[in-house]
């Protein structure tokens, strides 16, 4: 059962205006913490947050990246993809504890401190971000389909939006269902890989050296382009809005001690499952370098491509299939917490409560209507630009993400005790720069090239 916000008054605790609404007010608190009992009971209770956040670092999006650097730089890119999870995990800790700190997600947190312009402008570039993910998941899930099961991708697009219907079904039935068929499906994945790179033998002592940076990622323009287009895919802003969401679903005790130990277990529960998404896309990485590197076809950077390519390289089919049924298994997933993101950011920046049937059917479409669009005019090749794309403009809005949360969660007014200390400000915002810094080079170099 939700339960309600407690009122704060106006101006404590730093902030301008009292709490109102909580997010996601459906299942705000709905889940019991045990006051007693063994860490591992605890943990399990606060764990599933993460493993929804870790979605958004596994989606399609990520996939074309992670196979166009394995297939032209071997196993070189695999220091990238630890590098930017290692970000994402520090970044995520900070979403998870604002949440639980203040009892405001991050859109909430935005609007009650920016004026109003300023707080609009960041709800229209954070709304693009989404639907641009919302659009890679989508087309990934549509090419999963179309690959399986020979459904055209028009039809694929379309059969999306049932996702809207699954999603109010399993949040009638309480948060715990979304986060157990995430986790299934995070699964799936996993095994499917796993399979694959049994079959693909790869080279593990390369492995463990692709994992050490390399002063070739810098110095060869292309490798820093491929490198950077990683680092964009890999860090999502819409999950850092759904983190300081999701994690206020848990009934922990509204005083220090219980925020403390909150924070305790919500970082544990992402990191874990954060580097569980590592494993992810570095299989997906690996498995290129090993099946398409070591075979000569250097030039393999689309999803489909890959997935027709597997069977011949490794001499079996199941590759492809088990290739297929990981991708339908990563757009599913994602499409489930990026509508989920839709809403907080929504009802947070703009205060609005509408229908959730219909917040939801929204979201879904402003990502449904371009894709059904440029897949009816120009077919396969549209729909892989249009995913270039989703993933320049998720790139563009990262930084409106990042800025704001290490703005909030460095403050004293704002966070109390809970503020970050002097050395995690100096990584936060050092986080901040060079993500902002490699995003505004990867933009400059897409519109020059």
């Amino acid at each position: 059962m939700a339960m309600t916000a407690p009122q704060t008054t106006p101006g404590a605790e730093g902030w301008r205006r009292a709490r109102q609404q909580p997010s996601l007010p459906e299942v705000y608190r709905s889940l019991p913490i045990p006051k007693k009992g063994s860490w591992l009971r605890k943990f399990l209770a606060f764990a599933g947050p993460g493993y929804l956040v870790a979605v958004g670092y596994m989606d399609p999006g990520n996939w074309a990246t992670d196979i166009a650097g394995g297939s032209l730089f071997n196993y070189t890119l695999l220091a990238v993809i630890l590098l930017s999870n290692v970000m994402a995990m520090i970044l995520q800790s900070l979403a998870g504890k604002l949440g639980i700190v203040t009892g405001r997600d991050l859109a909430q947190a935005c609007r009650d401190h920016y004026s109003k312009p300023v707080a609009i402008s960041l709800w229209i570039l954070c709304e693009l971000a989404i639907a641009a993910c919302d659009l890679a998941e989508v087309i990934g899930a549509a090419i999963a389909l179309n690959l399986l099961f020979g459904i055209p991708l028009l039809y694929g697009v379309l059969i999306t939006v049932l996702d809207v219907l699954l999603i109010l079904f399993l949040q009638s039935k309480g948060f715990r269902y979304i986060e157990s068929i995430v986790i299934s499906l995070l699964v799936v994945i996993g095994i499917c890989f796993a399979v694959e790179l049994v079959m693909a033998k790869p080279d593990w002592m390369g492995v463990a050296k692709g994992f050490v940076p390399n002063p070739q990622i810098i110095q060869n323009p292309e490798m820093l382009y491929i490198a950077i287009g990683i680092l964009g895919a890999t860090v999502m802003p819409h999950n850092l809005y759904l983190h300081s969401s999701i994690v206020q679903t848990r009934r922990f005790d509204q005083t220090p001690e219980g925020k403390r130990e909150a924070i305790k277990y919500a970082t544990i529960d992402s990191t874990v499952a954060l580097f569980f998404a590592l494993l992810i896309n570095a299989s997906i990485l690996i498995l290129s370098a090993a099946t398409f590197h070591r075979s000569g076809n250097v030039e393999v950077a689309g999803i489909e491509q890959a997935y027709h390519l597997l069977t011949p390289l490794l001499g079996t089919s199941i590759a492809s299939v088990l290739f297929g049924v990981a991708l339908l298994a990563s757009g599913q997933n994602s499409t489930l917490t990026g509508t989920l993101a839709g809403q907080i950011v929504m009802e947070g920046f703009l205060n609005i409560r509408l229908a959730p049937w219909l917040r939801r059917l929204i979201t879904r479409l402003i990502a449904i209507v371009p894709a059904v669009i440029v897949t009816a005019m120009y077919g396969e090749n549209g729909t892989m630009q249009l995913l270039i794309l989703s993933q320049v403009i998720l790139s563009l809005q990262l930084s409106f993400a990042v800025f704001p949360l290490v703005q909030f969660t460095s403050d004293k007014t704002k966070m109390g005790e809970f503020a970050n200390p002097t050395w995690l400000k100096v990584v936060a915002w050092t986080i901040a720069f060079v993500i902002a810094g490699l995003n505004a080079y990867l933009l400059y170099s897409t519109m020059v090239a």
